[in-house]
């Protein structure tokens, strides 16, 4: 019995003995974990510092002059591209400044040739001619200053010179042509600034 006894407690003892050692062995990983993490952390660390100490670094001379070229050439590039477009709009200005006066000229020809066309019924001709004379006159004027009358009759129905009032079938023209021109159209350098009225073949 006694010796039971004995056996039991040795047994016991050697029990505590190997909870003893799993108690440090286990420690000591978590002290070992603990530092591993640690150094990690480190090294993350002083890696994240030389980053950040490297894209503080200054830039070298060869980079900075090259950087300048490139700028300086964007800068030189958007100088340029401003200077054709003031230069567009200047153009456009002087060229069709005269707009609205051209029209108001052109409703003065419209007038003229109203005069004309009844001209030779009146019995002065003297007159009739110096009306005649004015208006060749005056589209001399205007054709100086670019502004030019739109040929229409016989031409190809266009609609950015002409404006198509009437439509009627022509044997003698083919469809999509100019028959007759009721109202003269004109240009001024190039842009229509009045389209012709015109009678168009079906």
């Amino acid at each position: 019995m006694a010796e039971s006894k004995k056996k039991t407690t040795q047994k016991d003892n050697l029990n505590e003995e190997s909870a003893e050692k799993e108690m440090q062995t286990g420690g000591e990983e978590a002290e070992e974990n603990l530092e591993t993490g640690a150094d990690a952390e480190a090294a993350e660390n002083s890696a994240d510092e030389a980053e950040a100490e490297a894209s503080e670094t200054p830039e070298s001379p060869e980079e900075e002059k090259e950087e300048e070229s490139v700028r300086y050439a964007r800068l030189f590039a958007e100088f340029q591209n401003f200077k054709r477009r003031t230069q567009q709009e200047k153009n456009d200005i002087y060229q069709y400044a005269n707009e609205k006066i051209a029209t108001d000229l052109i409703d003065v020809m419209d007038n003229f040739e109203r005069a004309m066309v009844n001209s030779e019924s009146v019995e002065d001709k003297k007159f009739a001619e110096g009306v005649e004379l004015i208006y060749k006159q005056l589209k001399g004027v205007l054709e100086k200053h670019n502004i030019i009358e739109i040929e229409s009759d016989g031409a190809k129905f266009d609609p950015n010179f002409h404006n198509a009032i009437m439509a009627e079938e022509n044997p003698d023209f083919e469809s999509g042509m100019v028959i007759q021109t009721l109202q003269k159209g004109y240009t001024l350098n190039g842009k229509c600034i009045r389209p012709a009225m015109v009678k168009v073949s079906q």
